[in-house]
């Protein structure tokens, strides 16, 4: 088993922590609610519904995107987590819309709070866990480019920093005895969980519509540009796709028209070779060969060239914008 399955297969097994965690916060927060009757601790309540919907949804997305290609999903099953982090966006924003409706209702016909006490221990306690699970499920998605599981533990995070939050307004209730803080604290933190959401949705859209992403983009033009060789007179129409963690990068490389087919695909496989130990297993690269044109003389490189039409005069270094363009690199159009 190769490090990306071994990695697809710890994320699943983290998952399920994560859902169970879920349930279990469930309970506790509704057990807080049903006791205080504090609109601000159905607010947290509200949000592990939320917790509990999203982590069996990000259970089974990873299981789909650990599951090998076939022939009717030829670049594996990895989009999956883009469309579950969509649905958990969705639910968590929604789930503050709800929050907000609740708010304002208990400012009308405010309720009368009891136990306190109890109701704050109770959700100090999921506070800790919910923190604790979602650091770790941030830090393993991270390692493992799992937006699914990423996802889940920043819905996490931020239940954790919502739920701080109205441990201090049930505090503040506790010794000031005034009523409307309940729904303050409410309206408050519901504003933080819808543009939790917002992100979380945001990111998950860009990953279905393969938006560039820029930070990716550059750190892989830096590496090019640092183990680049003489052969490869430039590279252009380079193109990266996220299929949730596995990376499809897919360019077309210039090298030398006199290269028989044997060299060229030996650069090809540098290449290849090059970017796979940098990234790792969940990187596929594609690369097509071009042959040079006669102005491709004043940027090769290549020393003693039987060929040359032309005085060598500069190397044109991959940038963001020069590498993503259909079309051979050009001292006259790149440098005027």
């Amino acid at each position: 088993m190769n490090s990306q399955n071994l990695a697809a297969k710890e994320n699943y097994q983290f998952q399920k922590i994560v859902a169970i965690v879920g349930v279990l916060l469930f309970v506790i927060k509704f057990i807080a609610w049903y006791i205080t009757d504090s609109v601000a601790v159905l607010t947290d309540a509200l949000e592990s519904v939320i917790n509990v919907v999203s982590g069996f949804i990000g259970l089974y997305s990873l299981y789909l995107s650990s599951l090998p290609r076939d022939e009717n999903h030829p670049y594996g099953h990895g989009k999956v987590e883009f469309i579950s982090a969509s649905i958990e966006g969705t639910l968590i924003s929604i789930a503050g819309v709800v929050i907000i409706y609740e708010a304002i209702l208990n400012l009308q016909h405010p309720k009368v709070i009891s136990k306190l006490d109890y109701g704050i221990y109770l959700i100090a306690i999921t506070a800790i866990i919910n923190y604790v699970v979602g650091m770790i499920a941030v830090k393993k998605g991270k390692k493992n480019n799992s937006l699914a599981l990423i996802a889940s533990g920043k819905h996490l995070q931020s239940d954790t920093y919502s739920t701080l939050g109205i441990i201090i307004g049930l505090i503040v209730m506790f010794f000031t005895d005034l009523p409307w803080l309940d729904s303050a604290v409410a309206l408050l933190f519901a504003g933080f969980i819808i543009f939790t959401g917002y992100k979380i949705l945001r990111e998950a859209v860009s990953g279905i519509m393969d938006e560039t992403d820029e930070v990716l983009l550059k750190e892989l033009v830096e590496f090019l540009n640092k183990v680049r060789r003489p052969n490869w007179i430039d590279l252009h129409n380079l193109r990266i796709i996220k299929y949730g963690s596995t990376l499809h990068i897919d360019c077309h490389m210039t090298v030398p028209w006199y290269f028989n087919i044997q060299e060229g695909h030996a650069e090809v496989d540098a290449l290849e070779d090059l970017v796979k130990e940098y990234f790792g297993d969940r990187i596929e690269v594609f690369v097509h060969l071009d042959s040079c044109k006669e102005y491709s003389c004043q940027i090769c490189p290549i020393k003693d060239c039987s060929v040359r039409k032309y005085e060598f005069q500069k190397r044109i270094d991959f940038t963001i914008e020069n590498i993503s363009k259909n079309e051979k690199h050009n001292r006259n159009v790149i440098l005027k």
